[in-house]
C-alpha cells in the first residue's frame, strides 16, 4: 500500500494545487459579501471549456443571476433549505444542458459536421445533452475552486419551474443551481467520509 507522501508525489500537480482543487476544497453554504468579478466568471469558463465531452459537443449553458431582481425570480423554484444561501451568494448560476447543442457541430466537429444528422431524435439529444453537460458541470465546479472560490451546488429546485421562468423560449434544461463565491461565515458542515480505493476499484 502506498504512503500518503508517495500518493502525492505520484502527481504532476504540487500538493499545494491538489489540495485546492479537491482535498481541502468544500461545499460551501454560505458565503462573504465580495463580489466574483466577470473576469473571473470568464476566466473560469476559458478554463474549463477544454475538458472533454462527447464529439465535442459542449452542450452546458450557464445563465448568470447577480442582481436580487434576478435571484427573486429563482428563489420560489429552490428548496426552502437552499433560498436564505442562494439570496446572500454574490453570484448564483443555473447550469443547463442544450437540447439543440447539434446546431453547434459545425462549428465544435468541423472535421465531420455531418455528424449532426445523427441527431434528428430530440429525445436522443436530450439524455445525450444531460450526460455531457453533468461531466461539465464537474468541470465547473473544479474551475470555481481553481480560482480560489467556492462552490455551492445544489439539485433541491423546481426543474421546470426554473426552465419556465428562465428558458420557455429556447431548449435548455437546468440540472445545476451552484452558488459561487469566497466562504462566508461558518460555510462548512463536518466533512464526510469517502470510499476508499479498494471499494471501488477493480483491476482485472
Amino acid at each position: 500500500m502506498t504512503t500518503f507522501a508517495e500518493q502525492t508525489e505520484a502527481l504532476q500537480l504540487p500538493e499545494d494545487v491538489q489540495n485546492l482543487l479537491f482535498r481541502e476544497a468544500r461545499t460551501a453554504n454560505s458565503f462573504s459579501s465580495e463580489p466574483v468579478t466577470e473576469e473571473q466568471v470568464r476566466a473560469i469558463y476559458d478554463l474549463v471549456k477544454w475538458a472533454p465531452t462527447s464529439m465535442n459537443t459542449q452542450p452546458l449553458r450557464a445563465l448568470v443571476l447577480r442582481t436580487a431582481e434576478a435571484k427573486a425570480r429563482l428563489l420560489p423554484h429552490l428548496a426552502p433549505g437552499n433560498r436564505d444561501k442562494t439570496e446572500a451568494a454574490p453570484l448564483t448560476v443555473v447550469l443547463a444542458a442544450d437540447v439543440d447543442f447539434h446546431e453547434n457541430i459545425p462549428q465544435v466537429f468541423p472535421h465531420n459536421p455531418g455528424v449532426k444528422d445523427n441527431f434528428s431524435d430530440e429525445q436522443g439529444r436530450v439524455e445525450f445533452s444531460k450526460l455531457n453537460s453533468l461531466l461539465q458541470v464537474g468541470y465547473f465546479i473544479i474551475g470555481v475552486r481553481a480560482a480560489g472560490l467556492a462552490a455551492g451546488p445544489m439539485t433541491g429546485f423546481d426543474a421546470q419551474g426554473v426552465d419556465d421562468e428562465f428558458f420557455a423560449d429556447k431548449k435548455w434544461r437546468s440540472l445545476v443551481v451552484v452558488n459561487v463565491g469566497k466562504p462566508g461565515e461558518n460555510p462548512w458542515f463536518d466533512r464526510l467520509p469517502r470510499l476508499d480505493f479498494d471499494q471501488v476499484v477493480e483491476t482485472l
